[in-house]
């Protein structure tokens, strides 16, 4: 093994003496540090996993690198919620290493059974010819926490007819059986899912792939999530390898899902509708969902995206999750409104209604870095109107919407420490709507913006100067009118 893959391929017993606490220290100097994200301690975070509800709490783990930005050796970090709001850092919750994860536990989802959480993850293990050999593992957690891996992998090789890029399992349980969903590539290098079946997820049989309407979409996909709502069946995944196409697929990689009928477990046929992205933004990955308690369907994803240098590499760290989302569909469209529990984090709130004409205005208790802010135009006759927050003397990021050509747009060029500049610096989509609601979770390094109660969603880092906490409302070319309402974090 070459230098570098040995450098990112080490656990974190094999760190140099002092070098976790010196990454550390680096880590505690950077300045765009979250607020109310979860976000690693050290090192790299990517996808969510194991997503459940279990003895009480929300359980929710990451993919973790914690030495060094690049995508290294990967464990699963643990954290859990009693609310969704607030969050408890459990600690490493499945450590890499042994021969069938010798270089990494990646991806994968949590179902409970017999009392106990399964945790059924791909083990990545590489050769002596640097070749890649996929195992599909389980490790159990327990009442009080303690998470022991199985042995031997449950599903052991790859089908025939597909790569070694085979990946991702996210499992669920359905007429007393259960069943889950890998994301593969074939042999033809087009992505496509694969679906499993086991009576008790152990021994699992090859059913064979999901049959959708897209042969040809992308040569891999990622962190499928099969689930239903509102009997309708509903496909998440993360396809690799789309172009653009006017104001879609603009980022590195894409994150969408298709609606339909319910998957037929026994010809594996899914009618469905056309893709949809699930994100406006710049920085939304492998969504991860699950079933609350009370039934509803919970999603959280990576706020980032692979392959992109981001301004925190330099101070030792990468990445945060996105807030807790709640779905709904409504005519084969999914809506995404933020938890009802995030609500929790509310503190001072300040309530302002002005009359915009032809102007940009700040208003009294408006500011800050880390806040919720709900505002809503309406009346409009403006060609444009909308929100510059995170700004100061030479930054801004900008919220706006075009009348002319009904279009939602964020603007991020003048943000601060540039990301992804290849892929452009706006983002925007069509919304024909009579008023206007733009609901931001701003944190230090991030926004979450929700259009229209969840209609459309944009979640995208940003990297502006700590002194750069304006907010300010315009409207050009007319009038509008605002109602806004701020609550500091």
């Amino acid at each position: 093994m070459n230098m570098s893959r040995m450098q990112k391929y080490r656990r974190i017993e094999q760190a140099a003496p002092g070098e976790l606490e010196r990454l550390r220290e680096q880590v505690s100097r950077c300045p765009w540090r979250q607020t109310f994200h979860i976000q690693p301690s050290t090192g790299l975070l990517n996808d969510p996993n194991g997503f459940a509800y279990y003895q009480g709490e929300y359980h929710l783990f990451y993919q973790w690198f914690p030495l060094g930005t690049e995508h290294g050796m990967k464990y699963w970090y643990h954290m859990k919620s009693a609310d969704l709001a607030h969050w408890q850092d459990v600690g490493i919750g499945i450590e890499p290493g042994g021969p069938y994860d010798s270089h990494g536990a990646y991806s994968g989802s949590a179902i409970e059974k017999d009392h106990k959480l399964y945790l059924m993850y791909t083990g990545n293990t590489r050769d002596a010819d640097w070749i890649r050999n996929p195992y599909q593992c389980i490790a159990v957690m327990d009442e009080h926490g303690r998470i022991v891996k199985e042995e031997k992998p449950v599903i052991s090789s790859v089908p025939e007819g597909y790569t070694e890029h085979f990946r991702d399992p996210k499992v669920w349980a359905e007429a007393g059986q259960y069943y889950c969903v890998i994301g593969a590539q074939r042999s033809n290098l087009t992505g496509c899912v694969l679906l499993y079946r086991s009576p008790d997820l152990k021994e699992w049989e090859l059913l064979g792939e999901m049959v959708t309407r897209l042969s040809h979409f992308g040569y891999m996909w990622e962190c499928p999530d099969y689930f239903e709502l509102a009997d309708q069946g509903v496909l998440i995944f993360s396809p690799q390898g789309i172009e653009p196409e006017g104001e879609h697929f603009r980022n590195i990689y894409q994150s969408g899902y298709l609606t339909g009928k319910p998957l037929n477990l026994d010809t594996r046929v899914f009618e469905h509708g056309e893709f949809q992205e699930l994100d406006r933004g710049f920085d939304f990955y492998a969504p991860q969902t699950m079933a609350a308690p009370d039934g509803r369907r919970l999603l959280v994803a990576w706020m980032g995206l692979p392959e992109i240098g981001y301004p925190t590499d330099g101070s030792g760290w990468a990445h945060c999750l996105t807030l807790p989302r709640e779905l709904s569909l409504r005519e084969g469209k999914l809506i995404q409104k933020p938890a009802r529990e995030l609500s929790k984090l509310r503190k001072e709130m300040t309530r302002a209604h002005h009359s915009l004409h032809d102007e940009t205005r700040r208003l009294d208790g408006f500011s800050g870095a880390s806040y919720e802010m709900i505002c809503e135009f309406s009346a409009y006759d403006a060609e444009q109107f909308g929100i510059e927050f995170r700004a100061g003397a030479h930054e801004k990021t900008v919220l706006k919407y075009d009348r002319l050509r009904k279009k939602v747009i964020l603007d991020r060029s003048l943000s601060g420490q540039t990301v992804g500049e290849e892929y452009g610096l706006t983002r925007e989509c069509t919304v024909d709507a009579p008023a206007l609601k733009f609901q931001l979770f701003v944190d230090t390094s991030s926004v979450e913006i929700f259009i229209n109660d969840g209609e459309e969603v944009f979640t995208s880092r940003i990297f502006p100067d700590k002194l750069s906490t304006e907010i300010r409302f315009f409207a050009s070319g007319g009038s509008a009118e605002l109602d806004a309402v701020v609550w500091k974090y």
